[in-house]
């Protein structure tokens, strides 16, 4: 008969009520669920399956990252477009002109900055509704009618 030696452990509260919790709903022990634990962390497989969790949570990460890459360059390519659009098309102004153009503009600007905060509120994004516009012009050109 094997026998176990009796050891006093401390937990923060909310672990022990996941301890609790798990012992509950699989019928064992709070000690059960504990050995199991401790079995599992000191085993040799643990360390290699602890780098496949990490392996895995960073492939994942690396392709998010790639994602947010290929964002921030057509974020870069939009804005840089804008810009050299705005300058080729906007006439100098007169002298006269400058105090209603200045004007003009803290009005559209703030209009801007109003729809860009219902934008940013409600969760639609350019760039999601540019891929959702190039994925259905894909899908109609690849089926044809």
């Amino acid at each position: 008969m094997q026998t176990k030696t009796r050891m006093n452990v401390y937990f923060e509260p909310e672990l022990l009520k996941k301890v609790e919790a798990l012992a509950l709903r699989r019928r064992v022990s709070k000690s059960a669920v504990i050995e199991a634990a401790v079995a599992s962390f000191l085993s040799a497989d643990a360390s290699e399956r602890l780098e496949a969790v990490f392996a895995h949570r960073m492939d994942r990460l690396g392709r998010q990252i790639d994602g947010m890459d290929e964002d921030l360059a057509i974020l870069g390519e939009t804005l840089s477009l804008f810009i050299r659009f705005w300058l080729t098309i906007t006439p100098p102004l007169s002298d006269s002109a400058q105090a209603s153009a200045r004007a003009k503009g803290v009005e559209r600007f703030e209009s801007f900055l109003q729809t860009l905060g219902r934008k940013l509120a409600t969760g639609d994004r350019f760039l999601r509704d540019l891929s959702r516009d190039i994925d259905s012009q894909r899908s109609k050109t690849a089926d044809p009618e």
